[in-house]
């Protein structure tokens, strides 16, 4: 079998059992298969490099990080797994890590090992500390399981799936008066807001916001759940979406950088105050793999390059020089198709007048060795979360990438009505 038969084997046995749909998905984007990744690059099995600003936000490290490995690979040859009855040494040596670099007042921390049981724990602890209304932002994305997709604030992603947990109220984001009124009611609240909506098109709030929501918090005794498990770990700039802010969360909710890119570990960071429930019965909220001694490790070696690599600052001034190049280069798309280039630290997201649009600039991505995510909250916008490890020959490619694709979208005129637009059969929507 050559490379492409191989490719179309794999792409087989993805529509026989893991679904034709996603196998079509796949088809549709250029039907290439991962093979190899290293660092920014990732490379399928035909031989095709790509820089990867994909991943839905997990590889800011790059792909097999150094520090993360050799700390996963030792593990792996001592003890991967624990009994699950004694403590084994690397978990809590992680809790340390992570708390460690959490803003004054977070000490405790409960592993998990996806970003939607993080929102599941956190559920679960804010109303064992007597929290039963939770408050969410349209738009908002906080996973898929049932009690996180309750306040995954997306009619799309939730109906077919109702009724789901009660108690739920939706407001919008960045908007404190409607925080304000819902409050004011006194009912016991939560309130889970992440720093910037990732998967709702990267919208970054005003400045007032995030600390406005802290004080009425504060004012009126809710318990305040921030969502970094996009923003964190310096996805942003600095190690938090909250760096520099006077934001003062209940409980943090970590993930996809924790990984460091190699093993699935998420977590909810908390203050001693709101985690006495499950520091009281510890039997309270378990899962099998929570904290395993694996994904400590991997915990152990993400902290420590982010450290010593300085991602946080890398993030800011990488940012800081791809948002401007692709704001410059916006200007090469057809006009009316493009409505904005936005962003914070390493994740960018360019919105589009039409979904359609979205869908071009990301083939036309991948056609031009760049690979790239849509906002699954908004299919207007096309979202890059780029490695903080990438070389400047790596960014000149993506500089590159993205102003080649805006020259390649399918001019605004060729819309017939409002929202449906003419695309050319290599383009198809995305969302």
């Amino acid at each position: 079998m050559n490379d492409i038969e191989d490719q179309s084997h794999v792409l087989a046995l993805c529509s026989k059992h893991l679904g034709r749909r996603l196998a079509g998905i796949s088809k549709m984007l250029g039907g290439k298969v991962e093979a190899e990744s290293y660092g920014a690059g990732l490379t399928t099995m035909d031989g095709t490099s790509y820089v990867n600003c994909a991943g839905s936000g997990v590889f800011l490290l790059g792909a097999r990080n150094e520090y993360v490995v050799e700390s996963v690979i030792n593990q792996i040859h001592r003890h991967p797994l624990s009994a699950r009855l004694l403590i084994d040494e690397t978990s809590p040596r992680a809790a340390q890590a992570l708390a460690s670099i959490c803003p004054e007042g977070i000490d405790k921390v409960h592993f998990v090992s996806s970003g939607t049981e993080a929102t599941e724990a956190a559920i679960k602890l804010a109303r064992a500390n007597g929290f039963r209304r939770l408050i969410s932002t349209t738009n908002g994305y906080h996973g898929k399981t049932m009690g996180a997709l309750s306040v995954t604030a997306r009619a799309m992603y939730q109906d077919a799936f109702r009724p789901l947990i009660p108690d739920v109220v939706e407001i919008p984001y960045n908007d404190l008066d409607a925080l304000r009124r819902v409050l004011a009611d006194s009912i016991p609240s939560c309130f889970i807001v992440e720093p910037v909506q990732g998967e709702g098109g990267v919208i970054v709030p005003s400045d007032d916001y995030l600390p406005g929501v802290s004080a009425l918090c504060a004012e009126y005794g809710a318990f305040l759940v921030v969502d970094e498990i996009q923003t964190g770990l310096g996805r942003v700039g600095g190690t938090w979406g909250i760096d520099g802010m006077d934001v003062h969360p209940d409980v943090m909710l970590v993930g996809k950088v924790l990984s460091g890119g190699v093993v699935p570990v998420s977590a909810i960071a908390c203050t001693s105050n709101a985690y006495k429930p499950f520091e009281k019965d510890p039997l309270l909220h378990t899962s099998t793999y929570s904290g395993a001694p694996i994904s400590a490790a991997a915990v152990l070696g993400t902290v420590r390059a982010l450290q010593v690599q300085d991602i946080g600052e890398r993030s800011r001034t990488i940012g800081q020089r791809l948002l401007a190049s692709f704001s410059k280069s916006s200007a090469a798309a057809p006009a009316g198709t493009v409505k904005e280039v936005r962003g914070k630290g390493l994740l960018i997201g360019i919105e589009f007048t039409d979904p359609g649009f979205a869908g071009e600039m990301l083939l036309g991505l991948i056609e031009h060795g760049v690979l790239a995510n849509h906002s699954m909250n908004n299919s207007s916008v096309v979202r890059f979360t780029p490695p903080a490890i990438l070389t400047d020959d790596e960014m000149k490619i993506v500089e590159a990438a993205v102003r080649d694709a805006f020259s390649g979208i399918t001019s605004a005129e060729t819309l017939l009505n409002p929202g449906e637009t003419v695309r050319s059969s290599s383009a198809p929507a995305v969302g």
